[in-house]
């Protein structure tokens, strides 16, 4: 059963109504702490929020909205010279290597930048620069105050070394600067809007190092991706391998899943689709609910890695997206992940008497290789949950 959202609203203090997909005034009305304690209650209660005033530019948005959709305007043989994902690049239906299919295609890109520029050619053959990094020479970054590095939780100089924040250009082997053109400039913002997101769950949640979520998407090696799904309406064919098509009988866009990276940062077109999957309040257990589009807000939702670093006090919610019969819906969403070495444990300031730790420690790599081995709706974090002998041997790592 498919219901949908109740309005959604600004957040009051009390816990959330059934069925409200909370708003939160990131421009913090209120102040920074009431805004970091609605986020936490919103990560808590509902795993999920739509963010207005978000603060990132909207030309940003406009401009990689429109390098992707020239790039699905092409020809699908020209398309597939970008594919297939292994597991960056282009791909069409197939979902991963476990048998999930959509009636997508899509655009998976690594957030840093030396990726994009190596992948802009292939991606659009026909204006490269829509993807690719133009150049800005040593000297020339000097003059204009690059540092090394930037942590994201602070405000940096408009361009930095490495893959950094203001303008997300980093140090190539040839010792020059590459700065994106969409891609790049698109990803520093929605960062920064995920790095701060983080800092403020940090200081409601008490943590002693506010940042200790924002630094793990921050570091220079972080595995942070961006994935651009294009939906064609349900009637539309998509060729995909083996030259099978989808049809009108297909619905489901994506399929059922939760997220596995720390953060998902989620904007689209005015299509609807997205639906989230929410207890019914009448003790029938979860019912599907029906997200309404809006363009200019940011849709954020707590990934399984979240959920491990505090132990599961917020949660990571389900959700799929369906196909529309009518108009096609673009949306991507940056995918904010630690580095692969990162290990992943819940926080002290998580675990007491009373709230064992939920999950053994992993990394990253390891999160990720379980991740690819099963398919795309089973619950991954059942398969890291912590033993006696795991709260130990954290015990002495610690």
């Amino acid at each position: 059963m498919v219901v949908p959202s109740a309005a959604s609203r600004e957040m009051a203090p009390e816990s959330l109504p059934l069925g409200i997909i909370p708003t939160v005034d990131m421009s913090a009305p209120s102040g920074r702490g009431e805004l970091a304690r609605r986020l936490v209650r919103a990560c808590a209660e509902r795993g999920f929020f739509k963010a207005v005033n978000h603060g990132v530019p909207a030309r940003a948005a406009a401009r990689l909205d429109a390098a992707a959709s020239a790039f699905f305007a092409r020809p699908a043989q020209a398309k597939q010279a970008a594919g297939p994902p292994d597991p960056l690049g282009y791909g069409s239906r197939n979902i991963g290597a476990n048998g999930d299919v959509g009636e997508l295609e899509y655009l998976i890109l690594h957030a840093d930048p030396a990726t994009v520029a190596r992948k802009a050619r292939v991606i659009d053959a026909e204006d490269p620069s829509r993807f690719r990094s133009t150049r800005i020479g040593k000297d020339d970054a000097k003059r204009k105050g690059h540092s090394e590095h930037a942590p994201c939780h602070k405000e940096p100089n408009r361009l930095a070394g490495h893959w950094q924040v203001g303008r997300a250009v980093i140090c190539s082997s040839t010792e020059r600067i590459n700065e994106s053109v969409a891609v790049n400039e698109y990803v520093d913002a929605v960062r920064r809007l995920a790095c701060r997101v983080l800092d403020l769950l940090g200081e409601g949640l008490g943590l002693r190092d506010p940042t200790s979520f924002s630094r793990l998407i921050s570091a220079v090696d972080s595995d942070s991706l961006l994935r651009i799904n294009h939906y064609p309406t349900s009637a539309a064919a998509l060729r995909g391998p083996g030259d099978r098509s989808c049809t009108a009988e297909d619905a489901i866009g994506f399929g059922e899943h939760t997220d596995p990276q720390i953060l998902s940062v989620l904007r689209a077109n005015d299509v609807d689709g997205l639906q989230v999957l929410l207890p019914d309040g009448r003790g029938g257990g979860d019912e599907w609910v029906q997200v309404p589009a809006d363009p200019a807000a940011f849709f954020i939702n707590v990934g399984d890695l979240l959920q491990a670093l505090t132990n599961g006090r917020l949660v990571s919610i389900r959700h799929r997206v369906m196909a529309s019969t009518s108009r096609p819906r673009l949306s991507t969403i940056y995918f904010a992940a630690p580095p692969l070495h990162a290990r992943v444990s819940a926080l002290p300031e998580t675990v007491a008497a009373g709230t064992p730790r939920r999950y053994r420690p992993f990394t990253w790599a390891e999160y990720k290789k379980a991740m690819y081995a099963h398919r795309l709706s089973h619950n991954r974090l059942d398969l890291f949950h912590a033993s006696a002998d795991d709260d130990a041997a954290d015990d002495e790592h610690s």
